[in-house]
């Protein structure tokens, strides 16, 4: 019988110290290295999720470290996705099916039953690929959780697997995060840490040399290298603490775009793309002081439409949204914001919200009915119609995917976009609006600025009609040239000979 795969986990002193970047980045070495290499997260708590081939829905920082890999995306590379919601609940979702709503201690109780199911999704790993690449979820030492663990070190435990534990320095105190975790560990969980890795450092590392020596001797494991922050690697965000806003200066703005930053904001890798475009600026606004006055609107998806709906009217941003419409100002909604573009939500059986019917912003004459059944699909898609936000990519191929439990009644518009396949079945079905002066937008596709021709349509118009041009688009970032770029930078840095020695790698 074949061996299981060799194993090497990332676990961090606290969340975003970086645990899913590092591991896309060791995914995309040890495939460069001639390896079948799978992502694994027991446990990943996120809104921005993505689509797996065969309608599978898992954390996007596994499909991110997929592609890393150059593998297909599945869902035991993530079987347990927890959601938010409000009211302190989460959707769980389990082998990229939704399975239920728990509150956190509901679902403390439901973790041990999940148990077997992760274990047998990360064995399926090991059986099929040569290497696995497991990521741990916030801190392996939070000891009021670590009886209810199944992410962090229970994996690392039952897959026999060394750790890489990562501190970030840009946070400050680094040093007694790492000392810290380690002497909260168990001592068979101290020897399963094979090195540190300070991340995010900023200046000449030679300075922390001493430092490094001190942390060697406080924990007895080594430190394995220091790696430095960076500015020019476009590698997708795994969390809201990517939606930093744009420098570019209001002199070099010609377009803005204005995106809604709700406070259950899902799926804002949709946006990458407009950040890469040339005099576009990209904000994310809370709060009508931060509203300006942009070019183009964009409502994103959310997890609670209703609440996130309401918000936007207790913000004020809803009615500033319509009055700046009714000035021409072009405005895009997706999946949920599209549902919220509508006249009405209709919400029967209480998926969303206790109220039977919420009022839309009244931008488009949809309807939404919320439905308990959740559509998960990759789409390919063709715009079907040529006038005002599409008017310069009427026929051009789409890709994208539907994450959503409601279904929209366009009402007297025709829909802007034909979907052709469905999780790579042939299809033909209408999706969203868009209004008769070719300025509202409604889409269930996630990804939609992803597509070039589309991109450039809607920014070229914007830009005309505040009187401007756009310089011409530069090519799209190539996603493998910047997981190529971060395996190079994290080789330079990172000690490879000491971790496969530890995962029992051939020199």
């Amino acid at each position: 019988m074949n061996q299981p795969a060799k194993a090497i986990m990332v676990q961090g002193t606290s969340s975003h110290a970086g645990k899913s970047i590092l591991a896309a980045a060791l995914c995309r070495i040890f495939a460069q290295d001639g390896y079948q290499v799978a992502p694994f997260k027991a446990q990943n708590m996120s809104l921005n999720s993505f689509v797996t081939p065969d309608g599978g829905e898992i954390g996007r920082s596994q499909a991110v470290q997929a592609a890393a890999a150059m593998v297909e995306p599945r869902v035991e590379m993530n079987p347990v996705l927890l959601k938010p919601e409000a009211e302190a609940r989460s959707q769980v979702v389990v082998m990229g099916r939704p399975q239920a709503r728990k509150s956190a201690r509901e679902y403390y109780e439901l973790k041990q039953q999940l148990w077997p199911t992760i274990t047998s999704a990360l064995d399926t790993l090991r059986r099929e690929f040569d290497i696995v690449v497991i990521e741990g979820a916030g801190s392996p030492a939070e000891i009021n959780l670590k009886q209810h663990d199944i992410v962090n070190m229970r994996v690392a435990r039952y897959a026999d697997s060394p750790v890489l534990l990562v501190g970030d320095i840009d946070r400050g105190g680094v040093f007694a995060q790492i000392v810290g975790t380690m002497v909260l560990l168990e001592a068979e969980e101290q020897a399963l840490v094979t090195g540190h890795v300070i991340n995010k450092f900023r200046g000449d590392p030679s300075l922390l040399t001493s430092g490094l020596h001190l942390l060697e001797e406080h924990t007895g494991a080594p430190a394995l290298g220091v790696l430095p922050y960076y500015f020019d690697i476009h590698v997708p965000e795994e969390d809201s603490l990517g939606l930093q806003p744009d420098s570019l200066s209001d002199e070099d703005t010609l377009v803005d775009v204005a995106v809604m930053r709700l406070p259950h904001i899902a799926n804002f890798d949709d946006f990458d793309p407009l950040r890469h475009e040339r005099g576009v600026r990209l904000r994310y606004v809370r709060g009508l002081d931060e509203f300006g006055q942009p070019d183009l609107i964009v409502i994103p998806g959310s997890k609670t439409t209703v609440d996130d709906l309401d918000w936007l009217r207790s913000q004020g941003l809803a009615d500033k949204i319509t009055a700046l419409r009714e000035t021409g100002t072009p405005v895009i909604g997706i999946c949920a914001g599209f549902q919220m573009l509508g006249r009405e939500l209709h919400d029967p059986s209480g998926v969303e919200s206790s109220r039977s019917v919420t009022s839309g912003l009244g931008l488009l004459p949809t309807s939404t009915t919320f439905q308990e059944e959740k559509v998960t699909h990759q789409v390919s898609a063709r715009v079907a119609e040529g006038r005002g936000l599409l008017g310069g990519c009427y026929g051009a191929a789409l890709s994208g995917y539907e994450i959503h439990m409601g279904v929209t009644a366009e009402g007297s518009l025709s829909s802007p976009f034909l979907v052709e396949s469905r999780s790579g079945d042939s299809a033909s079905a209408p999706d969203g609006a868009l209004d008769a002066d070719g300025l509202t937008l409604g889409t269930y596709m996630h990804g939609l600025f992803h597509n070039r021709k589309l991109r450039r349509s809607v920014l070229d118009f914007a830009a005309e009609r505040r009187g401007v041009a756009l310089p011409q688009a530069d090519e799209d970032v190539d996603l493998n040239e910047e997981y190529d770029k971060l395996a190079a930078l994290v080789r330079e840095h990172l000690d490879m000979d000491h971790i496969r020695r530890a995962m029992g790698l051939p020199d």
